[in-house]
């Protein structure tokens, strides 16, 4: 009787051993492919594609906004995102919405990790500027991480239609 149980048992637990194994790989596997998900990238795209804290200094650098940068199945990176006004509270004015936002909708192409070229439509919208409606620029921009920041800062930065500067920076990925 005894032989008997103890056949049983190791019968089961051989056959649970595969189980096992088979759960092992399934974790290993879903693990690895998490691992892949960027495999298809070189290192440098590795840096760049994902998404990134976004702002523009009239809007708020305490609040900011984000732009994704994703590679598209043709091979262009393309790159889309916005940060838009919240409401804040202006001792004379009290509660406002200015509705003030700066967009970007475009493609990046890489040339080196400090400098990325931007080509598409960027729109900026802000109370000050412009009597509070919108600037559009398209075309050719570049973005520049200088010295040691922890951003790529759009030049040129003037503003083309009022004499201001804009800083529309797109930060590193954390």
């Amino acid at each position: 009787m005894k032989k008997i149980i103890f056949t049983m048992l190791i019968a089961l637990l051989v056959a649970a051993v595969p189980t096992t194994i088979e759960a092992k790989k399934k974790k290993t596997t879903r693990k690895t492919v998490q691992e892949q998900k960027y495999d298809y990238l070189s290192a440098l795209e590795r840096k760049i594609v994902g998404k990134h804290m976004l702002s523009l200094q009239w809007i708020s650098w305490k609040y900011f906004g984000s732009v994704t940068i994703k590679k598209e199945a043709n091979g262009t990176l393309s790159c889309k995102g916005e940060q838009l006004a919240r409401n804040c509270r202006d001792a004379e004015q009290g509660n406002i919405d200015n509705g003030d936002y700066v967009k970007l909708d475009g493609i990046i192409d890489i040339a080196d990790e400090k400098n990325l070229v931007f080509t598409g439509v960027i729109r900026t919208k802000v109370y000050h500027i412009n009597n509070g409606q919108e600037v559009v620029r398209e075309g050719t921009f570049n973005f520049e991480a200088k010295d040691n920041r922890k951003f790529w800062r759009m030049y040129p930065v003037s503003n083309p239609v009022d004499e201001c500067a804009d800083y529309i920076d797109i930060y590193f990925k954390r």
